[in-house]
C-alpha cells in the first residue's frame, strides 16, 4: 500500500503532482509520502497487536530526521547500529529506553554513550563483545541491558548480501553457543540479560524462515528462563519483504499469523525492528532524462541520477520500477510489456552505473522527460555518496497537498567542506607512551632513578591556510 498514483496523465504523491514538484525542487530528488509511512507503522502494530510489540524502526534503512520524527510520533522506538544513528534518534527526542543497539563492531566509545543514555539493550554478537561491554559498563557505573543475537542457521532465501541467519554469516552467535553466552552474561554483575534476538535477513518474502528461527529462540528462552529473571523480550528483528518488481511479498498480517503460535508460547514481549517495510514503498527518486543513445543493438536512456544517488541496482542487482511521470500509467506489478529494451544509466564514470538493464521502456521518451524510480524510500539516500564529486540530492516530505524540504540539496561548497588544500604538516610526538620508564644517564645504570614519562601535551591546532573557495552551483536544474 502506498500513495503514489497515476491519474490525469501524471504521477502524484498523495495530492502533489510530481512534475510540478520537480519544477520547484530540481532533480535528482528523493520524495517521501508521510501518509504511507504512517499507515505502514499502524498496520504493522495492528498485525502484531496481540503481543504488545515494541516497534523499533531500523535507522539503517532511512535516517532522515523528518521521517524519524514521524515514526517517533507514531509510538516507535529505534534500532540503531552506530553512535551516529544514536545521535540522530536523540536529536528527534526519542526515549533512550525504547532504543536497541545492534551491529557486530560496536566501539567502546559507542558503548559508553549508549550506556550513559540508558538504552533498552545491546544486541551482542560475540563472546569478546560481551567481555568488552561488561568492562565498559562497570567503568561507567551502570548496568547494561543485553539481548543475545542468535544465529539460528535458517536460510532466509534472499540476496546473499542481506542474508544474516545462516552459520556462515558474520552476524550473531550460533544457537549451540547461545546458551553458554547467555549464562556468561548472567554471571557478569555489570550486565543484565533482557532478551534474545534473531534477525535473519532482509527482503524476506516467505514466512517459514521466521517460524523456524523463532522456534529455536523460544526453545533456548525456555531452557534458561529459570536462571534469568530479567529475561523479558523476544526480538524477531525485521526483514519483512515489500514489492519492487511484483507483489509476491505477503501482507504484514500473514507474517504475524504464521509466527503467532510460536510467540504465544514464549511469554515474552515482542520487539520488531522493521525498516524497509515501513519506508521502502513510501519513497521515489525523481530523475530527468539527459540524452538517448544507441550503440549497436543497445538502447540507452541517460539520466541525471546515478549510482552515487541510488546504489542498490549496481550493488545488489536490485530491481526498481522506472517510468515517466507524465503520460500513461505503467503496466501492472508483475507484468512486462513488449516495449523495446533499454538500459537506464547515470552520468557516473563507471560501467556499473545503471538504474536498470534490459528494461522494457517507452521508446518515445526524450531528453527533458521526468522519470520516477519507484520503491526508493529504503536504502536509497542513506547509501548515497558524493562519488565523482556529485552533490547529494534533496529529500522532500509530502503531507497531503503540501511538501517540505527535509534535507536540502548539497552544493559544490559542501563537497569541499572540512578539507584543507594546503594542510600544515607536523612531526609525530617523539615522547614515549605514558607509563614508559625513563632512566637518566648513559645506558640507564644501576644508580639511575626511573621516572615515568609525562603525558604528551596537546598541540595547538595549526592555523588554517588560505585556500580558494569552490563555486557553489549545484548539479540540479534548480537548487533547494
Amino acid at each position: 500500500m502506498d500513495y503514489f498514483r497515476h491519474h490525469d496523465g501524471r504521477l502524484w504523491c498523495e495530492d502533489v503532482a510530481l512534475d510540478r514538484l520537480a519544477a520547484e525542487v530540481g532533480t535528482p530528488a528523493y520524495v517521501y509520502s508521510k501518509r504511507t509511512v504512517v499507515e505502514h507503522v499502524r498496520k504493522l502494530r495492528a498485525a502484531f497487536a496481540e503481543f504488545d510489540p515494541l516497534v523499533c524502526f531500523a535507522l539503517k534503512s532511512n535516517g532522515n530526521l523528518a521521517l524519524l520524527d514521524v515514526v517517533r510520533r507514531e509510538g516507535c522506538g529505534f534500532d540503531v547500529v552506530s553512535g551516529g544513528e544514536l545521535r540522530r534518534v536523540r536529536a528527534v527526542g526519542a526515549k533512550p529506553s525504547s532504543v536497541v543497539f545492534a551491529g557486530v563492531g560496536k566501539t567502546v566509545a559507542e558503548m559508553e554513550e549508549a550506556i550513559e543514555a540508558g538504552i533498552l539493550f545491546f544486541n551482542v554478537e560475540s563472546e569478546e563483545e560481551v567481555e568488552v561491554l561488561a568492562a565498559t559498563a562497570a567503568r561507567v557505573g551502570r548496568r547494561a541491558g543485553v539481548a543475545i543475537r542468535l544465529n539460528p542457521d535458517v536460510d532466509p532465501k534472499t540476496h546473499t548480501y542481506i542474508s544474516t541467519g545462516k552459520k556462515e554469516s558474520k552476524f550473531g552467535v550460533d544457537i549451540e553457543r547461545g546458551e553458554a553466552l547467555a549464562r556468561r552474561v548472567l554471571a557478569l554483575p555489570s550486565l543484565e540479560l533482557r532478551g534474545l534476538q534473531c534477525h535473519i535477513g532482509s527482503q524476506l518474502t516467505t514466512v517459514e524462515p521466521y517460524v523456524q528461527a523463532l522456534e529455536r529462540c523460544v526453545a533456548l528462552a525456555t531452557k534458561i528462563r529459570a536462571d534469568a529473571p530479567s529475561l523479558r523480550f523476544l526480538d524477531m528483528g525485521g526483514g519483512f519483504g515489500i514489492y519492487y518488481q511484483d507483489d509476491v511479498a505477503p501482507p504484514i498480517d500473514a507474517y504475524a499469523k504464521a509466527v503467532a503460535p510460536v510467540l504465544r508460547g514464549a511469554g515474552l514481549r515482542l520487539v520488531l525492528e522493521p525498516g524497509r517495510v515501513i519506508v521502502g514503498n513510501a519513497g521515489v527518486l525523481l530523475t530527468r532524462v539527459l540524452y538517448r543513445k544507441i550503440s549497436g543493438d543497445k538502447r540507452f536512456v541517460i539520466v541525471d541520477a546515478g549510482m552515487n544517488d541510488l546504489i542498490r541496482p549496481s550493488l545488489y542487482g536490485s530491481y526498481h520500477r522506472i517510468w515517466p511521470v507524465l503520460g500513461d500509467a505503467p503496466p501492472p506489478l508483475g507484468t512486462e510489456s513488449d516495449l523495446p529494451l533499454h538500459d537506464i544509466v547515470g552520468p557516473v564514470c563507471e560501467s556499473g552505473d545503471f538504474l536498470a538493464k534490459d528494461r522494457p521502456f517507452p521508446p518515445g521518451t526524450k531528453a527533458g522527460d521526468l522519470l520516477a524510480v519507484m520503491s526508493a524510500g529504503a536504502y536509497g539516500f542513506v547509501m548515497a555518496s558524493q562519488y565523482n564529486a556529485r552533490p547529494r540530492p534533496p529529500e522532500i516530505l509530502v503531507d497531503g497537498a503540501k511538501y517540505a524540504v527535509a534535507r536540502r540539496r548539497e552544493t559544490y561548497d559542501d563537497l569541499v567542506r572540512g578539507e584543507i588544500a594546503r594542510p600544515a604538516y607536523a612531526k609525530l610526538n617523539a615522547a614515549p607512551p605514558p607509563g614508559t620508564p625513563v632512566r637518566k644517564g648513559k645506558g640507564g645504570g644501576r644508580g639511575s632513578t626511573p621516572k615515568v614519562a609525562a603525558k604528551p601535551t596537546a598541540r595547538k591546532p595549526a592555523a588554517k591556510p588560505p585556500g580558494s573557495k569552490a563555486p557553489a552551483s549545484p548539479r540540479a536544474r534548480r537548487s533547494t
